[in-house]
């Protein structure tokens, strides 16, 4: 029975809890990267604080809430790799676009912005897939769902501060 589904309505959230934390997580990693890279921006700084706070905040703990509800709590492997390939599959190369997206615009780039955007995020996706999957697997088996949100914005913070430095060493 490890697929039994949870048959209860699903209702979307949208809480205090996860404003704050997406209006205070996303903005810290992506501030850090900035200064590293040398491109510190208010308005990039502002924006992430946007995103993180309504978009990210509202989409993402949903979707972990769905995760949750679609597949039981039991341990087996099979539930535990689905849990991890959902919040996978969430965070795919036009999820990372997006963001690219919304960092180019926010950074006043109007010149980055275009369909460039989505061969870099699946190259992005690909090259972190091993890491952003094992991540993912602790998030959705290791945390409890009112931390998974945390969770997740602090690893997609440590990625940009990633990015940021593999751009100024490399």
């Amino acid at each position: 029975m490890e697929n039994k589904v949870d048959k209860s309505p699903f209702r979307l959230r949208y809480d205090k809890k996860d404003i704050i934390k997406g209006a205070l997580v996303y903005p810290v990693g992506d501030t850090i990267a900035m200064l590293i890279s040398g491109n510190f921006s208010i308005t990039r700084l502002l924006g992430v604080l946007l995103i993180g706070s309504t978009v990210y905040a509202f989409e993402i703990p949903n979707y972990f809430r769905w995760i949750n509800l679609r597949f039981t709590q039991k341990k087996t492997a099979s539930s535990s790799f689905k849990r991890a390939a959902l919040a996978q599959l969430y965070f795919n190369p036009l999820w990372i676009a997006r963001h690219l997206l919304f960092i180019n615009l926010f950074s006043q780039k109007w010149d980055s912005v275009g369909l460039h955007l989505l061969p870099a995020a699946l190259l992005s996706f690909i090259c972190l897939f091993p890491i952003s999957f094992s991540v993912n697997y602790l998030i959705q088996q290791k945390l409890k769902l009112r931390w998974r949100f945390l969770g997740s914005a602090i690893f997609s913070g440590l990625t940009a501060i990633y990015y940021a430095l593999s751009e100024v060493i490399f």
